[in-house]
């Protein structure tokens, strides 16, 4: 009991240290977890051999997962259903832009490049393809971007991409038979009939100290999250479905949302974004400086190889097509779900995972200075009529 404590004590110590680090330093909270996990985790076993966290028991495993499965929740939240449906067209056809042309060309490059397995390889393509809605959606916030048409349309875009890789991940790597196919059905009959058992139940039940709203969400996200490791699936899948289906009624509850983003950030994701850390073998990242740019470099690439010819197509905010190249290059959640994914099945092994989690971490931070720095659409909040 002593050594669970004490475990846990070094994570919340890291959490708090990352809390501060994130607001003096105006990061992602996220990220700054990943890369203090990354550094508390290699000056651990540097400073103090003797003592082993064991970040795959069962307690931290589960800690984390929930993080995943609720982190993942709440991005669907964010998504706005009408402008999706307004803007359908344009973003589906960028978004899938946005993700096979870096799955293709990331793929190739660790094939033929780096010599990796084909597995690997696809996997790879899969982690660099993602976009990640939590920076996107907190850098267009603090830039008051988020009210905007462009805001919303990028959002969704974002949405269509991640889309994307997590069926891609499903159907590469997971079997498809008869249990695929209930569990897909399972989805859609529980975001069928959330919506409305949510509004009788939280009307009734809801707005008390029993925080009865958590629980009933958290339970729906266990069931599919069980129904997914049954049909041998990734967890977290479901989890996105349920926050749109439940999008617009909560959006509209703002003490609801902040209390799940309380629990979500203020307990389960510091032990998912800490343990992904954890997992990253600093001596390796020392000496591999090199492939971890050349992955970062054909994100960006590939990502403006298949943006800016699809926003010029659908003749979408001129002024704005770099940067939105940029903005999406970023990559943090599904990210680091689909590389923590590879390590656990044995697709990558420890090296191949932190080349990958060092090149999202990176491309968390890079191409959302430069986006901001050089491309930043002024424009957009003096006037709200976007430039066709």
């Amino acid at each position: 009991m002593e050594d669970l404590y004490l475990a846990t004590l070094i994570i919340v110590s890291l959490a708090v240290g990352s809390a501060f680090l994130s607001y003096y330093l105006k990061i992602s909270i996220a990220l700054i977890e990943i890369i203090v996990g990354i550094i508390g985790g290699y000056l651990l076993q540097l400073w103090f051999p003797e003592y082993h966290i064991d970040i795959n028991s069962a307690w931290f495993t589960m800690l984390s997962s929930v993080g995943a499965l609720m982190l993942t929740f709440l991005a669907g939240i964010e998504i706005d259903a009408a402008t999706i449906k307004r803007e359908w067209g344009a973003a589906s056809v960028i978004g899938i832009a946005s993700f096979i042309i870096p799955f293709i060309g990331c793929s190739i490059t660790t094939y033929y490049g780096f010599a990796w397995s084909l597995q690997s390889s696809l996997l790879a393509g899969l982690v660099l393809s993602t976009t990640s809605v939590a920076v996107v959606y907190g850098t267009l916030l603090e830039c008051e971007l988020t009210e905007t048409q462009y805001g919303k349309t990028i959002l969704s875009t974002c949405f269509v991409t991640d889309f994307c890789t997590v069926i891609s991940l499903g159907l590469l790597f997971s079997p498809f038979t008869i249990k695929a196919i209930i569990f897909f059905l399972a989805i859609i009959f529980i975001c069928i009939l959330i919506p409305p058992l949510a509004k009788i139940t939280f009307n009734n039940l809801g707005g008390k100290p029993t925080a009865f709203e958590i629980k009933f969400i958290l339970f729906f996200l266990l069931i599919l999250g069980l129904s997914a490791i049954w049909a041998g699936y990734e967890p977290v899948l479901p989890a996105f479905f349920v926050g749109m289906a439940l999008s617009k009624m909560i959006d509209k509850d703002h003490m609801l949302i902040k209390e799940l983003q309380t629990i979500t950030f203020g307990l389960m994701t510091p032990f998912y974004f800490i343990r992904a850390g954890f997992l990253v073998s600093v001596p390796v990242l020392i000496t591999s400086i090199t492939p971890i740019v050349i992955l970062l470099l054909m994100k960006v690439l590939c990502k403006g190889i298949g943006i800016y010819p699809a926003m010029t197509w659908f003749g979408k905010y001129k002024n704005e097509r770099i940067y939105t190249v940029f903005l999406m290059s970023t990559g943090l959640a599904f990210g680091s779900i689909a590389a923590m994914f590879g390590l656990t099945h044995h697709i990558l092994d420890q090296h191949k995972y932190s080349l990958l989690i060092a090149a999202v971490v990176t491309s968390a931070i890079i191409p959302t200075i430069v986006a901001n720095i050089f491309f930043f659409p002024a424009n957009l909040i003096k006037n709200e009529n976007e430039p066709i």
